[in-house]
């Protein structure tokens, strides 16, 4: 839960730091100095009011931190969308019985933006068979790579910071060193690549992890509900993610990353129902061309048809 116990001792310091500064009419005639010049005074009221006005604003200023960090906006929901997948090699010539293969398992957005704004660090768990089947990686990208021989799942943990989520986010993947299909003998250039699609939903964020990402590329931020207001964001809440350089969009592996979005998404319907009404344009002209053929002749058709022949 967000930490509200930073803005308690303030109070007590800000008492404390008033009740150190007298005025000058507090201070006794025999203790008190001649001004060395006649706009001293003055300009010392000054500076101590100005002192006191920070001191006493200063509160004030942690206790809304504290409400926003904490306050969290109902009916609003944050989506991250995410890929996880392994890509892997056949050796060759270097290949042998024990190491046939190297592999990379990753967990990256599905626009190969910073995901570091939400995660926090990724735990893989390998097969026992590795040394240190447990890897952590606490930075972006959030891959490991490996070579082997056998196939095997792969338990993937995902721990996001503190303004984000508490709970953990467990997935798993089967990491494929041979293509499905029989395609003839495998190539060292072109890889098996299997990705999964999901997305990591923040239900009822809290205002100050709303702010913190939405304007981050990688998110899917809704509209408000209306009444809901919130203040703009400072800039370096606008800009967090662009302090550290850590998308996928010049990954090395990228070109052989899949296209998971909408437009592609549309063009594969397009082409699927391309190819169902040309199917069915083939099937009017077989019709057609039967209804044109004389009685007799169809009758034959027919018969041959049921005994198997034609």
């Amino acid at each position: 839960m967000p930490q509200t116990s930073s803005s308690s001792p303030a109070p007590a310091t800000a008492t404390t730091q008033t009740a150190a500064v007298h005025s000058p009419a507090d201070v006794p005639a025999s203790a008190e100095s001649p001004p060395q010049k006649g706009t001293a005074p003055a300009q010392t009221e000054d500076v101590l009011t100005a002192a006191q006005k920070a001191v006493r604003s200063k509160p004030a200023r942690q206790t809304e931190e504290a409400d926003r960090k904490s306050k969290k906006l109902k009916d609003v929901e944050i989506s991250f969308p995410i890929i996880y997948g392994t890509i892997s090699f056949w050796l060759g010539k270097k290949a042998s019985e024990y190491n046939s293969h190297k592999w990379t398992v990753y967990v990256r957005s599905a626009t190969n933006e910073d995901l570091s704004v939400i995660v926090k660090r990724v735990v893989f768990q390998l097969h026992p068979s590795f040394t240190n089947p447990t890897r952590v990686v606490e930075q972006p990208p959030f891959e490991l790579s490996e070579s082997g021989w056998g196939e095997f799942e792969i338990a993937i943990t995902l721990y996001f910071h503190g303004d984000a989520c508490e709970k953990r986010l467990d997935l798993f993947h089967q990491l494929k060193l041979y293509p499905e299909e029989d395609t003839g003998p495998q190539s060292t250039k072109k890889p098996v690549v299997v990705e999964t699609y999901d997305e990591i939903v923040f239900p009822e964020p809290t205002e100050a992890f709303f702010q913190r990402v939405q304007n981050h590329p990688a998110a899917t931020v809704p509209r408000l509900p209306p009444g809901i207001m919130l203040p703009p964001p400072g800039p370096m809440e606008l800009v967090p993610h662009e302090k550290k350089r850590g998308d996928t969009k010049d990954h090395p592996l990228s070109q052989w990353f899949s296209n998971f979005s909408e437009a592609d998404e549309l063009l594969k319907l397009a082409a699927a129902r391309q190819q169902v009404q040309a199917h069915i344009a083939k099937l009017r002209r077989q019709l057609s061309m039967m209804d044109g053929m004389p009685q007799q002749s169809k009758a034959v058709s027919v018969q041959g048809q049921q005994f198997g022949h034609g």
